[in-house]
């Protein structure tokens, strides 16, 4: 077992790569704010103090201004104490649940609206940027959050936009605006962490960010090495690693915010900082390679969240952090390997990297005797064929689960779909090729159910569920989320996960 410090780093901007503090002071004086107004014309009560300072202008304004949601209108200087004014649609003032969308219209519509013009503000050099919280002071604050997020942390000085600060306009809704806060800038993290090129975010790279963050929190991380994986017979880990020149780490991060005899929650993520598809390089190289580590960062920013914000759940993250290259020493299509349970594996496709690199970790966690595993992981793109960007795939046999997490993805905004997890699937992973198991499953099609029932097998006997994030967790499509910026990492569903645990915890008490 080792404990990395952390490092100087090799690249001197790499030190500011983390999520600005919406709170800190800034030097900049120029102040906005944004205020709403509703699609039959209502003002929400931040507008109405607007309206009433500037003698009605509010009102003259919108008489020719389009109010339709997320449809923004400047107005410069028109009140004191602020040098602009945006006012932005909100939609219907009524909005509640889509059930055909699965949707909360209400909260999304709040984060269209906020997001949208604290951008706008954003871009009109607005260091200072006041929020109404219309009717949901959390939604305000995440909308505007993700929104005013820009990956400029290794640019010129003269090159890099100011960074905001951004607040709630009411005072007495501060505390509602604090929770939607902490978990915007905790997906902001995992934005940083997928964003950042594999060169300045390799496995040592990502544990030492993690340290820098989370144990300020009071949560416990450690990273462990090359030896101690040899020690634990973790050879599956091992072999899928030996391609590239960078040292593979198994990271483990724990929270206990419940009882400390309660069984935790354990989160595995692939962390697989860049993937070169090992020997089987059949595509063409793309950046986005890089950010096949969204599962690890999606799980250190969702417990990061839930540590700030006290949820009372114990949550255990155990991440295999390495390359996938195809160097001299990268395993061979038909290579057998043994899982840490004894199961015996044979990789039929290197690119197949994320469920070898998951087994182990998977199989390690049983220690923990967990109530619940979950793991996210960018593990096949035929799911972001399937789903696009508009929801990540869910796997689980456990109903109650996926409710929970369908109630988490329809208020967050980042919304899941059911897949079926079945022995169909089971069937066609095993080999006929002289192991247990092969990472390629017979037949044609359902690759992503055929991987989610692949890494079942090496779950710990307690209840399972694997969201493959390929479409959702990697670039924005800015399609449904304006918020987030089109062809920026997302970090999704780092707030689906966080409000799922808010409700397992409630659940579990």
């Amino acid at each position: 077992m080792i404990r990395l410090n952390i490092l100087q780093r090799n690249f001197n901007n790499l030190q500011s790569l983390k999520t600005f503090s919406t709170s800190a002071r800034r030097s900049a004086t120029k102040k906005g704010i944004v205020v709403g107004v509703y699609e039959n014309g209502e003002l929400t009560s931040a507008a109405s103090r607007i309206n009433i300072e500037s003698q009605g202008k509010v009102m003259d304004i919108l008489k020719v201004s389009d109010v339709r949601l997320g449809m923004t209108n400047l107005a410069h200087n028109l009140v004191p104490g602020y040098d602009v004014v945006s006012l932005v649609g909100a939609g219907a003032k009524g909005a509640t649940m889509d059930a055909n969308e699965t949707l909360d219209r209400h909260n999304e519509n709040i984060r269209i609206a906020a997001g949208r013009a604290a951008k706008q503000l954003l871009d009109e050099g607005v260091a200072h940027i006041e929020v109404d919280p219309f009717t949901n002071a959390e939604a305000a604050a995440e909308g505007a959050i993700l929104s005013v997020w820009n990956f400029d942390y290794l640019k010129s000085d003269e090159n890099k936009k100011p960074e905001p600060n951004v607040v709630c306009s009411e005072k007495n809704e501060e505390d509602v605006w604090e929770k939607g806060r902490i978990k915007a800038e905790a997906q902001n993290f995992a934005r940083v962490l997928t964003q950042c090129p594999s060169n300045l975010m390799t496995p040592t790279h990502f544990v030492e960010c993690v340290i820098d963050k989370l144990c300020p929190c009071g949560v416990q991380v450690e990273a462990r090495d090359r030896k101690w994986m040899k020690e634990q017979n973790m050879e599956a880990f091992l072999a899928m690693a030996t391609g590239s020149t960078e040292a593979p780490l198994m990271l483990e991060v724990a929270y206990c915010g419940g009882n400390p005899d309660a069984k935790p929650v354990i989160l595995t993520g692939k962390g697989v900082t860049f993937d070169g598809h090992g020997v089987c390089h059949d595509r063409q190289c793309d950046p986005e390679f890089s950010a096949d580590m969204a599962g690890a960062a999606v799980v250190v920013a969702t417990i990061k969240a839930i540590c700030e914000l006290k949820v009372p759940v114990n949550v255990n993250a155990i991440i295999p952090l390495c390359e996938n290259m195809p160097g001299g020493n990268a395993v061979a299509p038909g290579d057998v390997f043994t899982a840490l349970n004894g199961t015996t594996i044979r990789i039929d496709d290197t690119d197949h990297d994320g469920r070898i690199f998951l087994v182990d970790a998977l199989c390690y966690a049983a220690r923990y005797k967990p109530c619940l595993t979950i793991n996210v992981s960018t593990l096949h793109d035929s799911m972001r064929i399937a789903l696009g960007t508009g929801a990540t795939g869910v796997f689980t046999l456990a109903d109650h689960i996926w409710k929970d997490m369908s109630e988490a993805g329809a208020k967050s905004g980042d919304r899941l779909w059911r897949l079926p997890l079945w022995d169909h699937y089971r069937m066609k992973i095993q080999s006929d090729g002289g192991a247990d198991v092969t990472t390629v499953g017979k037949g044609l099609g359902g690759h992503p159910c055929s991987a989610a029932a692949f890494l079942k097998l090496f779950a710990p006997p307690s209840e399972f569920a694997h969201m493959d994030i390929s479409g959702t967790g990697r670039k924005s499509s800015g399609i449904n989320h304006p918020y987030l910026q089109r062809n920026l990492m997302t970090g999704r569903p780092v707030r689906t996960l966080v409000d799922f645990f808010c409700k397992f915890a409630t659940n579990k008490s």
